[in-house]
């Protein structure tokens, strides 16, 4: 399949053969206002709404999602110090903490529970089943236990994934290194949204003969060593939203200088902090949708009601400079097709 890139280009072009079944966002519930989804709607009450937001971790990405989702919210009607109260907390990487900060939320009641990526929202999803939970920027939420499937889940939790499908990322692999053998992939075992990406990229390149080489970072601590040790066993190195490794970006930026491996993230924020390309959804964008979902909640709809969505587009950010550093050149045809050159 052709990688066939342009500015804010619908998924549906790009992977097709991935997303073949319906998207969830397309058998979306109608508001029963008429408006939900309305940027310019009016909140449908006046009374003061409470919203609680926890983050396994703060980095730009999960921070972008945060932001998206506060803008959006005014956006729809619920503005922070008028009609809407948010708490947030971040569990700083720690799973304890997740729980912690997960019963608490769910002690306090508020209205709505936005849990940003995979470890909150499970630590949410067990602490509560009252209380309605939006997820955002996990990855597979079916197989993180949060939901049964793709459809409303008739339960208290919705949310909005940043799943990638695999096709045009490897596509972009070969067109970063053509001579590709081997990818390397530092990841947490402890995290799931890692541990499913992946089990599907070793069975997505090894259709194509490439190996995969695994390296374990348990902690933020073991990313630089991990991400060595892929040195003269993998020809370009894949990071997905591991949020060890994507707080430790830089660490993986140091060794992929030292080992001339270029490193390919799945979200743009990691190509200013090293990555040579992106091929991803922008979490800015995430956090506008998990905004939508979430005011929709709380105009009156029920979470269970909503199914859980995917983003439709991706946007491909290129630094020609970490290329160069990490040991390749970018073609012309690459950069020209590029949503953003960072420099």
């Amino acid at each position: 399949m052709n990688l066939n890139l342009r500015r804010n280009l619908p998924l549906s072009l790009l992977a097709a053969a991935f997303l073949a079944a319906c998207s969830p966002a397309e058998k979306q519930a109608p508001d029963p206002a008429g408006s939900a989804s309305d940027a310019s709607a009016p909140a449908a009450a006046s009374e003061t709404k409470r919203v609680a937001i926890t983050s396994i971790v703060e980095h730009p990405a999960l921070d972008a999602v945060r932001q998206g989702l506060i803008e959006q919210l005014k956006a729809e009607g619920f503005e922070e110090g008028k009609n809407l109260v948010i708490d947030f907390q971040s569990a700083q990487g720690n799973p304890a903490t997740a729980a912690q900060i997960a019963k608490k939320f769910a002690g306090d009641k508020p209205d709505v529970i936005v849990a940003i990526a995979t470890p909150s929202a499970q630590a949410v999803a067990s602490a509560t089943q009252d209380i309605p939970l939006v997820y955002s920027a996990v990855t597979d939420p079916v197989a993180a236990k949060l939901v049964p499937s793709w459809e409303a889940s008739k339960t208290n939790v919705t949310g909005v994934s940043d799943q990638l499908p695999l096709e045009p990322q490897i596509k972009l692999m070969h067109q970063l290194v053509p001579s590709l053998k081997s990818v390397g992939y530092v990841y947490s075992p402890g995290e799931v949204n890692s541990t499913v990406v992946r089990d599907q990229l070793k069975e997505e390149l090894g259709k194509t003969g490439i190996t995969l080489a695994e390296a374990p970072a348990q902690r933020t601590t073991d990313v630089l060593t991990a991400a060595r040790s892929l040195q003269g066993k993998a020809d370009l190195i894949y990071t997905s939203l591991d949020n060890n490794v994507v707080s430790s970006y830089e660490a993986m930026y140091k060794a992929a200088n030292e080992i001339k491996v270029p490193l390919l993230a799945s979200d743009t924020d990691s190509v200013s902090r090293g990555a040579v390309a992106a091929l991803g959804v922008n979490y800015h964008n995430i956090g506008l949708e998990t905004g939508k979902v979430t005011a929709r909640i709380l105009r009156g709809e029920k979470a269970g009601d909503i199914p859980s969505q995917r983003m439709e587009q991706f946007d491909l950010y290129l630094s020609p400079k970490h290329a160069a550093e990490q040991g390749i050149t970018l073609s012309e045809e690459l950069k020209q097709q590029a949503t953003k050159i960072v420099e």
